[in-house]
């Protein structure tokens, strides 16, 4: 197999010609040149600047970037970008005592994944955030104002009001939530129905024999300890566990995911079963109340973190 080399003309290399878009650094590295082509679309910003950053700044592969370069490359390109994106970089460039910024968490930001790391060199930064806080921009939509309201509902700093608020899609939608909640609702209609009370289910003698409720002489069917959430003694008990889901859970869920929020509920549930069992041995226990008070629990966790 023969390899294809480019081509040596008066000692010098000719390099293959690239008809897309591509970013030049000259020899002492003090500008930026972007060659364009008529023929191909423009790249955007966000993919331009981190080849900017690693073609010029970090020639070596040090995985490290001046902080005073990164700032004159923010003050070129800056202009380009959104305008809550630049100011969290520029925070993310005052954040940085030591005048090294990490590569990998400028192409996080650039690709909107936070590490760690980015979030330590945002909160030990001594600058605050120029410009206009989140709860003045104007001309937001229904949906824009919702993130928004979530945002400073669930969130203490306003470094991660504007992150959300610009990374924040409804694709997952807070469904874990959402599920628990019509559950509970469709198995208390069922029961309703069932039992001819639909208001107090608990006043029915054949309420406990359900195979969802936690009872202590039945504790060897493990499946109740989780399943007695769908089962509630009566119409208030009900509205009171979903008012409570929906304004405290739907929220901490389009922050931090179905996955936590839902690993959260169910730990809540299993503790609320578990505890009672070993408390008091003798009382039946029905009611997504555990779950409420875990869900209460990591909101007031999360305001004072």
């Amino acid at each position: 197999m023969e390899k294809s080399s480019p081509s040596m003309t008066g000692g010098t290399r000719e390099a293959p010609v690239n008809i897309s878009p591509a970013v030049a650094a000259n020899a002492e590295g003090d500008e930026i040149e972007v060659l364009e082509s008529t023929d191909v679309l423009a790249i955007a910003p966000e993919e331009v600047l981190p080849l900017c950053v690693h073609l010029q700044f970090d020639p070596e592969n040090s995985g490290f970037i001046s902080t005073e370069r990164f700032r004159d490359l923010l003050a070129t390109h800056g202009s380009e970008l959104d305008p809550h994106k630049l100011e969290v970089l520029l925070a993310l460039a005052d954040g940085n005592s030591d005048g090294k910024i990490c590569y990998q968490d400028f192409v996080n930001l650039m690709s909107n994944k936070r590490s760690n790391s980015f979030r330590r060199a945002i909160l030990q930064g001594s600058r605050q955030l120029k410009g206009c806080s989140l709860r003045d921009e104007v001309g937001l939509g229904l949906s824009q104002r919702l993130v928004r309201h979530v945002a400073y509902e669930t969130l203490p700093r306003e470094v991660d009001r504007k992150w959300y608020f610009d990374s924040y899609t409804y694709c997952p939608p807070p469904w874990f939530i959402l599920a628990i909640t019509m559950a509970e609702v469709a198995v208390f209609i069922y029961y309703g129905i069932q039992l001819d009370r639909l208001v107090l289910q608990v006043s029915s003698p054949s309420f406990l024999k359900s195979p969802l409720p936690y009872h202590p002489q039945l504790r060897a069917q493990a499946w109740r300890y989780f399943s007695y959430i769908f089962m509630h003694t009566g119409i208030e008990h009900l509205s009171l566990n979903m008012a409570m889901q929906l304004l405290v859970g739907v929220p901490l869920e389009m922050v931090h995911g179905a996955l936590r929020i839902g690993l959260v509920y169910v730990c809540g549930a299993l503790a609320g079963s578990l505890a009672v069992s070993v408390t008091d041995m003798t009382a039946p226990v029905v009611g997504s109340s555990g779950g409420v008070y875990a869900l209460v629990s990591a909101h007031l966790a999360n305001v004072v973190m």
